[in-house]
């Protein structure tokens, strides 16, 4: 739901966005609530819609899952799991 707010925030004219590498984070308190969005999902959709955001998406998937590979258990990034879109059709 997070990846679909954004976009009709962007087409509201917000350019600014709070997201985390991997997704992480969330609330402590109530177990099994749902994370942040995920930067690398972000930043790719935005790649995708020809919106530049200066950042390597290439590298942040490659950091993400350097990340994951940290905190030991698998993320909610969907880029992280099923990867871009320009790899999935070639």
């Amino acid at each position: 739901m997070a990846m679909a707010n954004i976009l009709a925030a962007m087409q509201a004219g917000i350019t600014q966005f709070d997201s985390s590498i991997a997704g992480l984070g969330g609330c402590p308190f109530v177990p099994g609530a749902a994370g942040n969005v995920s930067s690398e999902d972000v930043v790719h959709m935005m790649d995708e819609m020809g919106i530049e955001t200066g950042i390597d998406i290439v590298r942040l998937i490659q950091l993400s899952g350097k990340v994951r590979q940290m905190v030991g258990h698998d993320t909610d990034s969907y880029i992280l799991k099923a990867g871009r879109s320009k790899d999935l059709i070639r």
